[in-house]
C-alpha cells in the first residue's frame, strides 16, 4: 500500500454565520481545485446557545450538495418544497440543492447546552446542477458501526468501508465519509481509494500520521514531517489535514486515543463560479441564479 504524503495541516478558523452562529470553518470560499469535490467545511461547536441558536434562517441553494452531521443536540429544518424534521444526535441529512431550494437550519443545545455538528459542501457537476432537488435524512441507529479487534471504531456513514456500506446513496461526488475513533497508542492504516482527493478533520485527542516518505508505520519524530495533530477538549483546536495521492493514510493515536472524520470524494474537474450559498460553473449561470431569486423563479415546479 502507498501511504498518501501529509500536504497541508491547519486550524480551522473562528467565522460569524447565519444570523449569528459562531462557529469554525476548517475550509470554504478559497481554491475550489484544493479539495475538489468538496467546497466547504464547517464545525458548529459551542456550548452557549446565545452563540448559535438564531440558527440559520431561510436562505438559497443552487448546484451543491450539502452533508450535515449532528453530534449533540439538535437541528431543527424545513424547506421550500414543504420538508420538515429534526436531525438528533449521531443523525446525518444530505440534501441536494440541484436546480434551487430554499431552507433553513436551526440549532438547540442538548441538555447542558452543547451544540456540536458538521455540515460539508459538495460540488454538483454541470449535467447536475439543475437536478430535482431531494433529501436523505438518515437517523444514527441506522449508520453501521465497525469495532475492529485492536478497539478502532468506524462509523461508515457514506461510502463502503472494510465490508460495510452507509446508508446514504446516490450521490454525485462518489464520496466515503467515514467518523474513525483510534484508541490509545494505537497505530492504523486505513485504505482510501486512489482516484479520490482525502482529507481528515480531527476533532478529538491527538494523533500522528505517517507521511509517505517513511515506511508504512514509521512515525516520524519531527513535527513538521510527523504532522502531530493535538486535539483537546470542547475548546480545543480544530485541525484539518489535507492529503495527497496514495492509496491508504496511516495514523497513531495518542495516549487520549485519536477521533476525526475521514472523508474522500471523486474530483469534478470543472469551472466554479461561486457566490454565497449557490455554485455554478459559469458567471453567466450565478447570474442567471440570482436573477431568478430576485423575480421569484428560483424553485422550480415540482
Amino acid at each position: 500500500m502507498s501511504v498518501r504524503p501529509v500536504l497541508e495541516t491547519r486550524n480551522a478558523t473562528p467565522h460569524l454565520e447565519g444570523a449569528g452562529v459562531h462557529l469554525h470553518r476548517a475550509f470554504g470560499f478559497q481554491d475550489p481545485s484544493e479539495l475538489d469535490p468538496f467546497l466547504l467545511f464547517d464545525d458548529f461547536r459551542n456550548e452557549d446557545p446565545n452563540q448559535f441558536e438564531k440558527g440559520f434562517p431561510w436562505h438559497p441553494h443552487r448546484g451543491i450538495e450539502t452533508i450535515t452531521y449532528v453530534l449533540n443536540g439538535e437541528v431543527d429544518h424545513g424547506d421550500s418544497l414543504g420538508n420538515t424534521g429534526t436531525l438528533g444526535a449521531g443523525d446525518v441529512q444530505w440534501m441536494t440543492a440541484g436546480s434551487g431550494i430554499l431552507h433553513q437550519e436551526m440549532p438547540r443545545g442538548n441538555a447542558k447546552g452543547q451544540m456540536h455538528g458538521f455540515q460539508l459542501w459538495a460540488n454538483l457537476p454541470s449535467s447536475l446542477k439543475m437536478t430535482a432537488p431531494r433529501y436523505q435524512d438518515v437517523e444514527g441507529k441506522d449508520i453501521p458501526e465497525i469495532i475492529d479487534d485492536d478497539g478502532t471504531r468506524v462509523k461508515v456513514i457514506v461510502g463502503a468501508f472494510w465490508g460495510k456500506s452507509g446508508p446514504v446513496d446516490g450521490i454525485a461526488a462518489d464520496p466515503q465519509y467515514l467518523d474513525i475513533y483510534v484508541p490509545p497508542g494505537v497505530t492504523k492504516t486505513l485504505p482510501v481509494d486512489t482516484y479520490r482527493r482525502a482529507f481528515a478533520y480531527v476533532f478529538e485527542g491527538a494523533g500522528q500520521f505517517v507521511d509517505a516518505s517513511q515506511p508504512e508505520g514509521v512515525l516520524l519524530e519531527k513535527e513538521i514531517a510527523g504532522r502531530e495533530v493535538h486535539m483537546r477538549d470542547m475548546s480545543g483546536n480544530r485541525t484539518l489535514v489535507r492529503f495527497g495521492t496514495g492509496d491508504s493514510v496511516t495514523v497513531q493515536a495518542g495516549p487520549e486515543g485519536v477521533r476525526f472524520l475521514l472523508i474522500s470524494g471523486a474530483p469534478i474537474q470543472e469551472p466554479v463560479a461561486w457566490h454565497g450559498p449557490i455554485v455554478m460553473n459559469t458567471q453567466a449561470e450565478l447570474q442567471q441564479a440570482f436573477s431568478d431569486l430576485r423575480r421569484g423563479t428560483f424553485i422550480q415546479p415540482v
